[in-house]
């Protein structure tokens, strides 16, 4: 690909300021310096980090896959007002093509494991119902437990209020009398949150650790890692 349409659709700027950066002797590919804008680079090389803007390897191209640990307080959108999770990440990204996605979405108060790809593939097949890769929560509540929430949830015959289909039954794993984790193979609006409130309880706090194999690991809340794809076929390796 051409080095300034790469590196524009990287979001480091128009092809006019690709242009100025390669006269500015500011872009180097396996330490060379690269004056031409329109260069043909190799994708793997990029891949590999061999091509650099300022001395730093530029980011990697499509397909991209992040893994951020979200905190609260941020909305999964583009557009509402507020701290959005967008604002997380690098701002040139907000110039990449193809865009980032989030990969299903956590509520603003939700914290935890976000996907966010350019893969349009790997998002279909991680969302797919045959898929099936779970999701794990962590889940906090107000009031105790009554005993029989793991039961009641893993019929698969389990409504809420406004829906016309049953969830698919789901794994609940009491650990304290107002605590557990809890396992989805589905991802309906505020589900969590209106399972337990069908229940006459009040989830006050929520936190995703684990898609599939994936898990969140160490991940400071804020942080993000880009991830290669031993990390990306573990999402579909799982056990409940």
């Amino acid at each position: 690909m051409r080095l300034d349409r790469l590196l524009s659709n990287l979001g480091y700027g128009s092809r006019k300021e690709i242009a100025a950066a390669c006269r500015a002797g500011a872009i180097t590919l396996s330490g060379d310096l690269i004056r031409n804008a329109d260069q043909t680079i190799p994708l793997d090389l990029v891949r590999e980090g061999a091509l650099a803007l300022n001395g730093e390897a530029v980011d990697p191209p499509a397909p991209l896959t992040i893994m951020l640990n979200k905190p609260a307080g941020h909305t999964c959108s583009r557009r509402e007002a507020g701290s959005l999770v967008y604002d997380l990440l690098p701002y040139r990204w907000r110039g990449r093509k193809p865009i980032l996605s989030t990969i299903g979405r956590l509520d603003k108060d939700s914290t935890g494991q976000l996907l966010l790809t350019d893969d349009g593939d790997l998002l279909h097949r991680i969302i797919h119902p045959r898929t099936h890769a779970p999701k794990h929560y962590r889940v906090e509540l107000s009031d105790p437990l009554r005993g029989d929430e793991a039961a009641r949830f893993a019929t698969g015959a389990f409504l809420l209020e406004g829906d016309d289909k049953p969830l698919r039954s789901a794994i609940w794993r009491a650990d304290g009398d107002r605590s557990g984790a809890m396992i989805l193979t589905e991802g309906r609006y505020h589900q969590i949150r209106r399972m337990f409130a069908a229940l006459g309880n009040r989830v006050t706090a929520l936190h995703r650790f684990q898609t599939g194999g994936l898990a969140l690991g160490d991940l400071d809340a804020g942080q993000y890692k880009i991830l290669g794809p031993e990390e990306l076929e573990s999402i579909f390796r799982h056990s409940a």
